[in-house]
């Protein structure tokens, strides 16, 4: 493993100003040479008001007037990267950037061109929801029965790039069916995509949880349009 790879660490916020600062810390202790870019998808509370103080060079924030989504944020993120490697690393806290060394390792040593990190396969995690975890399940089978894959879990938050590869691909999905579609969009250009366990420390709504029943119908119908649309 390569210590002194250059990363880009691409996060999309929204209403986190409880813990982008503990994130933003953990990713410059990661031990990687890393730049952060943090994209603020037009928060209404404190966050925008915390990275507006924030002075570090390698950490470069940017600020969506209206709020666009996920996927938006990080079409934003992926534009200012400049290292040869992405990460895209959610602001809750839910996903540990010590688990970048197992994330990047496929990449760094030229077998993959897309890495996701899997909270399937193994690692240590939150016991929480069953339903929400039967949600991922079939959204991932969905998903790889269309893109003839076999992951174990397309939704991560947590997944790595070569950037020459990221920035060939016309990303459209605004929000969370972000994840559908470069999925879909991946094994049609015959990527090749790895997957490693991760850490996860899931919240629940009380603590912030944002994702919902309505995110799961509008990924099928992701799952379909990005695989089947030209």
């Amino acid at each position: 493993m390569d210590d002194a790879a250059k990363i880009s660490v691409v996060i999309p916020v929204y209403n986190e100003a409880g813990t982008i600062g503990e994130v933003i810390r953990r990713v410059l202790d990661c031990g990687f040479a890393t730049e952060i870019i943090v994209v603020d998808d037009a928060s209404i509370d404190n966050t925008t008001k915390y990275l507006q103080s924030l002075e570090h060079p390698q950490v470069h924030c940017f600020y969506h007037a209206v709020n666009r989504g996920k996927g938006a944020a990080l079409r934003t993120g992926f534009a200012a990267a400049r290292n040869p490697y992405v990460v895209v690393q959610d602001a809750d806290l839910e996903y540990d950037p010590r688990d970048y060394h197992h994330l990047l390792e496929p990449l760094l040593d030229g077998r993959a061109d897309m890495v996701y990190g899997s909270r399937f396969l193994g690692g240590p995690h939150r016991v929480l929801f069953f339903w929400h975890y039967v949600g991922n399940r079939m959204l991932t089978l969905a998903s790889n029965m269309l893109c003839n894959l076999n992951l174990t879990d397309m939704e991560t938050g947590m997944k790595a790039f070569q950037r020459d590869k990221l920035m060939t691909l016309k990303l459209s999905a605004d929000r969370f069916t972000f994840e559908p579609e470069i999925t879909a969009k991946a094994a049609r250009a015959r990527w090749r995509i790895y997957e490693v366990p991760i850490s996860y420390s899931g919240r629940t709504y009380e603590e912030g949880k944002k994702i919902g029943w309505r995110d799961a119908i509008a990924a099928v119908t992701a799952i379909l349009y990005y695989r089947l649309a030209d």
